[in-house]
């Protein structure tokens, strides 16, 4: 018997959320069903602001971000401010917005490096005024191809914005023992993830190798170090002590605090909420091996 393989038996494991970011760093939408592309969710993270050495914002920075929520319609996006009600609208088919035209620049996401285009003046000033400080908006042509980090994926993964990777999962029952531990219940939106299942036990995504939802086939490969924007209030731009505070106690390894799974794919097609997720295999290196979790393994192979 594999490790957690009682998990079939008893502990069905079910997609429950579903979340696309559109534009990196501004909050995410809440969808029950999502086409799976070769960069992952349609349209995840592939809009994304840049300071003037073309360099990409986050909240870290800039936590006012949050105030700027995102509604996915049929035509395009509808961005509008949380607090003024000013409203901006990115059809889909029009990249650029206006303005200077079509202008590709090369753009920045931590030590990576890919081509965009700038969306226009028109969403540059919108998203100047709206956040207090000069920025522009970009996009990523589908001609763009930026490849993940290979010490840890197949070569043949892509992805978009995103930090690193295509997809992020986590279990609920993982966010259920966090929330045990804390003061103060966090919501699923401080960790910004893509995937959320239901069933199993805490940490079990650590685990997961091989694994299929509704055909398409998927691979854990690496576990989600995590930053300060856990920290920020995604309703009120505050910002805490909490998650990382806890985290850090139980939750730490070389100096990263470590929740949910990095995930790549093969395929693509779509998945709903209440599809099943069917473990395949399990990873069993020590870089999946976090505390709890390897105590875990201990406990149930067999």
């Amino acid at each position: 018997m594999s490790i957690f393989a009682f998990n079939a038996i008893y502990f069905m494991l079910k997609i429950s959320e579903l979340y696309i970011y559109p534009i990196k760093s501004l909050p995410g939408v809440t969808v029950t069903k999502a086409q799976v592309t070769k960069t992952g969710f349609e349209h995840d993270r592939r809009w994304m602001l840049v300071g003037e050495n073309n360099r990409f914002i986050s909240q870290r920075e800039a936590p006012q971000m949050t105030q700027l929520l995102v509604a996915i319609d049929e035509d395009g996006l509808k961005i509008t401010h949380k607090i003024n009600g000013e409203s901006l609208i990115l059809p889909f088919n029009t990249p650029p917005l206006g303005g200077r035209g079509a202008s590709r620049v090369v753009v920045t996401i931590w030590d990576d490096t890919c081509v965009a285009e700038f969306v226009g003046n028109d969403a540059d000033d919108w998203f100047s005024q709206m956040l207090g400080f000069k920025c522009r908006l970009v996009y990523m042509p589908d001609d763009t191809k930026r490849i993940v980090d290979q010490k840890y994926a197949p070569g043949d993964s892509i992805t978009s914005f995103s930090d690193a990777y295509p997809f992020l999962i986590i279990g609920q029952a993982s966010l259920d023992d966090l929330n045990n531990r804390l003061a103060v219940p966090l919501p699923m939106d401080r960790f910004r993830p893509n995937i959320v299942y239901t069933g199993g036990h805490p940490y079990e995504e650590d685990l997961m190798g091989r694994f299929t939802i509704g055909g398409i086939s998927f691979r854990g490969v690496k576990l989600c170090a995590r930053c300060p924007i856990t920290t920020i209030n995604q309703q009120d731009a505050s910002r805490g002590k909490e998650p990382l505070k806890t985290l850090a106690s139980y939750r730490q390894k070389n100096n990263k605090v470590l929740f949910g799974q990095n995930i790549v794919h093969t395929g693509e097609g779509i998945v709903k909420v209440g599809d099943d997720l069917h473990v395949l295999s399990y990873n069993e290196d020590e870089i999946f091996m976090v505390n709890i979790t390897a105590k875990k393994i201990d406990k149930y192979l067999v």
